[in-house]
């Protein structure tokens, strides 16, 4: 039977009420080999159906599997670089990733099982890779930077230092955040709740992006929630919020929105003299 089959039986009878301590080794062997091949990025937690970056949706069975890990293993004492730790799962082996070229470097990177790293990432500490995030080829994640569970980056972003990209388990059909080809995100942003950043996009530094935060999209002029369309330069602003008026305050009350402009040539410069870096 293919994987699929394989974690579809297993979750229906997880569902009727398997346990951990009911587990069979050929249970174990499924969800092993299911975690195999998200490190291969064989599976992926969620896929580009069309053209747009509003068209990404959830591998409900690939979430599945991932949830199956946490219910049917137990919390244990593990080893990793001399330290001590309590998880269902073990950190991820990193033996693979200098084969590809990729680096994590030393005190800090943590990568936990599942997660899936290309060709010639950079991973700086302190960092994290969360279980079923994909981290696409030549992609650096700066130092603090958090890529949460399920999250899907693209090749070549660039991840400013102190960047937390939000996670998601459940529910299973909810697609994860997105961030596409070319993506570069300034220092200390947060991208949360499933939404999703088009191809070629930058991002301003302590940029909120989140499905309940509007976007000002000044290319097509209209307002988006959920998604920045590829190709654009966003960044904060402070609106008018609906409490301005009240009584309790004085001078008006204000909350973030976010602008999206075209992308500007010298905006362009400085991520290819950041590229240089790199060589």
């Amino acid at each position: 039977m293919s994987l699929e089959v394989d974690v579809s039986d297993l979750w229906n009878r997880y569902q009727d009420g398997l346990t951990a301590a009911d587990a069979t080794d050929e249970d174990a062997a499924v969800v092993d080999e299911f975690l195999a091949a998200l490190e291969a990025g064989e599976v992926r937690a969620a896929e580009k159906t069309g053209d747009d970056v509003t068209s990404w949706e959830a591998n409900e069975w690939v979430k599945r599997g991932i949830l199956l890990n946490f219910g049917l293993r137990e919390t244990e004492a593990r080893e990793y670089g001399g330290v001590t730790y309590h998880d269902v799962l073990p950190l991820r082996d990193t033996a693979d990733l200098g084969e590809r070229g990729t680096r994590n470097t030393p005190d800090g990177t943590t990568i936990r099982r599942g997660a899936y790293l290309g060709s010639d990432c950079i991973m700086m500490s302190p960092s994290f890779v969360n279980m079923g995030a994909y981290v696409g080829d030549r992609t650096l994640v700066d130092s603090c930077d958090t890529v949460g569970s399920c999250a899907q980056l693209g090749e070549d972003v660039k991840l400013g230092a102190n960047t937390l990209i939000g996670g998601v388990l459940e529910p299973v059909e909810d697609a994860p955040v997105v961030i596409e080809d070319g993506v570069s995100l300034g220092a200390g942003c947060r991208v949360t709740s499933g939404f999703r950043v088009g191809k070629n996009s930058i991002v301003g530094e302590n940029t909120l992006l989140t499905p309940r935060i509007p976007v000002y999209d000044l290319v097509e002029e209209e307002v988006l929630y959920g998604h920045l369309p590829a190709e654009r330069r966003a960044f904060t602003r402070m609106v008018e919020s609906s409490v301005g008026d009240h009584d309790l305050f004085e001078g008006g009350a204000y909350k973030p929105a976010v602008v999206a402009t075209h992308v500007e040539e010298e905006t362009l410069e400085a991520t290819r003299r950041e590229d240089a870096l790199r060589e």
